[in-house]
C-alpha cells in the first residue's frame, strides 16, 4: 500500500519537480483518493506549462484549397475531382500547437472531467481545456507513450508520467461508459515509478556519493558477448571516498514472496536473487573497492515481509522492504540508511 500523499514525493524526486513552486502547495493539501491527487499534480503542471508555452510541432496537413500551398498533389487532385471545383489537394507542413504531448494532456483532461473527481477540479480542468481548443483528442488505449524528449518538450516529463498513471492505472471505463476510480496504478507502471524515485532521491538528498543507472558489462573471460542479454540496472550508489558500491534493484510487486510446492512454504523470488547476484559478481570493481547487492522490495500488506542479509562468495547481498504507507519523513529515514551502508 501507498500513502495518496507519498505519490506526490514520488513523483516529485522521480522528476525533480521539487524546486517548482507551483507545485509546493500540493504537498500541504489533503486528498481523497489518488486521482484528486494526480488531477491536482496535472492542473499545476498544465498551468504552468501553458504560462512557458505550449509545445509545437510541424504537422503535416493534405487537403483541397483554391490557392496552391506547399506541394501540389496532382494525382489526388484528379483522383478526389477537387480541379472541378477549382482546387487542388495540396500537403503542407504547419507549426501547429497539435503537437502528440499535447493530445495526451487534453485526452486525459477529458477523461478526467467525466470521472468522480470534485467539481472544483473540475472547473480548473475547464478553464485549462480551453487552451488546447486545437488539440486533437486520442484513443486512450493506443498511445504511445515513448515520447522521445528533447530541449524544447524536456518541461512534459513529469506531467506525461502523470497522465500515464491517470489513463493505465487509475481510470478504467465500465461497458455502461461509465468512469470509475481505481486506488492504485497497475504493478507495471507503479514499478518504473518506484524506480525512479529511488534514483532520484539519491541524486538529490545525497549529493555527496553518486547515483545512477549504469549498465554492467558481462565479465566473459574469452570476450565473447554474442546474444547475451544487456545487464541494465535499477539504481547503483557509489562512494569513492569510502571505496564502496551498492547495486540495488528495486522490485515492486503486490507479494514480495514466492509460494513452494509442495508444502507451500514461503521463500524470496528465486530469479530476483539470482539477477541481483549476477549484478554483483559481474560488475568491474576497481581495487579494494567493496561491492555489495540489495533488492528493495515496496513494502505489502503480507504477514512475512523480507528483511535479511547475506554473505555469498564475498558479498554482501541484502534482502529489504521500503514502507511507503507512512509519513514520507520515515520513508526518506529509510532511504538514508541504505545511503549510509557505503559511507
Amino acid at each position: 500500500m501507498i500513502r495518496i500523499q507519498n505519490i506526490y514525493y514520488m513523483l516529485a524526486y522521480a522528476f525533480q519537480v521539487l524546486h517548482e513552486q507551483g507545485y509546493k502547495d500540493v504537498a500541504t493539501e489533503d486528498f481523497e483518493n489518488t486521482a484528486e491527487l494526480l488531477s491536482a499534480i496535472l492542473c499545476r503542471g498544465v498551468s504552468i506549462q501553458i504560462k512557458r508555452g505550449l509545445c509545437r510541432q510541424y504537422i503535416t496537413n493534405e487537403e483541397p484549397l483554391g490557392s496552391p500551398r506547399g506541394k501540389i498533389e496532382i494525382g489526388e487532385s484528379i483522383k478526389t475531382q477537387a480541379i472541378r471545383k477549382k482546387q487542388l489537394v495540396c500537403a503542407y507542413d504547419e507549426f501547429s500547437v497539435d503537437a502528440y504531448t499535447n493530445r495526451i494532456i487534453k485526452t486525459t483532461m477529458e477523461l478526467l472531467l467525466r470521472a468522480s473527481i470534485s467539481k472544483a477540479r473540475k472547473k480548473e480542468l475547464r478553464k485549462l481545456i480551453i487552451f488546447f481548443d486545437a488539440v486533437s483528442v486520442l484513443d486512450t488505449h493506443n498511445i504511445n507513450w515513448d515520447i522521445q524528449y528533447d530541449r524544447n518538450n524536456q518541461t512534459y516529463r513529469m506531467i506525461i508520467e502523470v497522465c500515464h498513471l491517470i489513463i493505465k492505472g487509475l481510470l478504467q471505463t465500465s461497458a455502461d461508459g461509465s468512469t470509475r476510480i481505481m486506488d492504485y496504478a497497475d504493478d507495471q507502471t507503479m514499478a518504473k515509478l518506484y524506480e525512479k524515485f529511488i534514483l532520484g532521491y539519491f541524486q538529490r538528498e545525497h549529493t555527496d556519493i553518486k547515483a545512477y543507472s549504469p549498465q554492467i558489462a558481462w565479465q566473459v573471460t574469452d570476450g565473447y558477448r554474442t546474444l547475451l542479454p544487456t545487464m541494465q540496472s535499477d539504481i547503483v550508489i557509489s562512494n569513492k571516498k569510502t571505496k564502496k558500491t551498492l547495486i540495488i534493484d528495486a522490485k515492486y510487486y503486490s507479494h514480495n514472496m514466492q509460494m513452494k510446492a509442495p508444502y507451500m512454504t514461503q521463500t524470496l523470488h528465486s530469479g530476483n536473487l539470482y539477477q541481483i547476484f549476477t549484478y554483483v559478481k559481474n560488475w568491474t570493481a576497481a581495487p579494494d573497492e567493496t561491492i555489495s547487492g540489495m533488492l528493495l522490495y515496496a513494502r505489502t500488506d503480507d504477514a512475512i515481509q523480507p528483511d535479511n542479509d547475506y554473505q555469498m562468495s564475498g558479498n554482501q547481498i541484502s534482502v529489504k522492504t521500503l514502507d511507503l504507507n507512512c509519513e514520507f519523513a520515515v520513508i526518506a529515514a529509510q532511504l538514508d540508511a541504505i545511503a549510509e551502508r557505503i559511507k
